[in-house]
This record gives C-alpha cells, structure tokens and sequence, in this order.
C-alpha cells in the first residue's frame, strides 16, 4: 500500500510557502492506519524495545499502537507542563520558535528504546526527545516516522546521533 496516497498536502499552511503534510486523513483509513502500524513495527519485530516512546501528541497515536503491535510498554515524552511528578526537560528550536519536551524522572524507559513520532522535519523534536532518553539511561534502538522531510535534514541529524531511522514516506520540498 502506498500510505503517501491517504496523505494530504494542504497549501500554504501555517503560513505562505507551507506545504502541511496532513496525516488525518491517513488516520481516518482503517487499512492505511493499520498499514502503517505494521509497519513502523516491521524492524523490530524479530528483537523488539522494552518500551516505545512517543513524541507529543501525534507520537502518542502510532507509538501507542506500535507498542501493543509488539508487545512493549509506553512512555510519553510531552510538551511542558504536561506531566505529573518530578521530570526533565529539554528546550529545543522550532522553525518558528523554541519548546520544552518534558519526561517523568523515573520512567520506566530505562532499556531498549524504540522513538516514535509522526513526521520529522528539521529533527529538533526528536534529538530533544533522544536525548531525554538518554538522560534517564535509555538504549535508543531506533527511531520510526510516518513521513519524512528530507531536505530539512532532520532524519540525518538522528542518525548522526547514533540512530536508526525509519521513515515510511517521503515528500520532497516542505
């Protein structure tokens, strides 16, 4: 199946120049939606993570389903203020702007590792993430995206870090 068919470009969105890649209407299709589990899982199916983290918020809708598809716990990595309890925090640049992803100080991803979002762009998401994971002791075995940006160098980035990345689709140009 080629998900990048139930993917949506909307123009000039946020702002002039844009092209947003819209993922729900992936999301609303049972076979794409499913497809598209089953295949971030595919990699590691044969020695899968402990846990799979999943960058907020659409992290959360794959790497949730990810998780169960192999049989693994979930860890939130949320914006800030977020979460409950003692955390850490990482700042990180946006296109746009700066943000804070946060992760609870004694979570429970502590061994393999699997990083699950919904697109990388420019990476800063994500290596914040990464190296939050890291902090706590985490083994960061890779890393799985719907879609990727390349020309933004975001999945280079990560794997200049040291991991992984799977990608299941790629749009040139942002």
């Amino acid at each position: 199946m080629d998900l990048s068919t139930l993917i949506r470009t909307i123009p000039d969105f946020p702002e002039p120049g844009i092209q947003y890649r819209d993922i729900t209407t992936l999301l609303e299709d049972p076979a794409g939606l499913r497809e598209a589990v089953m295949q971030l899982a595919a990699p590691y199916r044969d020695r899968p993570p402990d846990v799979v983290a999943g960058l907020d918020a659409r992290g959360f809708i794959f790497g949730a389903a990810v998780a169960v598809e192999l049989g693994a716990g979930f860890v939130p990595v949320r914006k800030l203020g977020k979460l409950p309890g003692e955390t850490i925090k990482r700042e990180y640049r946006l296109e746009y702007g700066t943000a804070t992803l946060e992760l609870h100080r004694d979570t429970r991803a502590t061994g393999r590792v699997l990083l699950i979002d919904d697109l990388i762009a420019t990476g800063g998401t994500a290596l914040a993430g990464l190296s939050l994971l890291r902090e706590v002791g985490a083994d960061v075995i890779g890393a799985g995206f719907l879609v990727d940006l390349p020309e933004l160098g975001g999945a280079d980035r990560l794997r200049g870090a040291g991991v992984d990345v799977t990608a299941l689709v790629s749009f040139p140009g942002h």
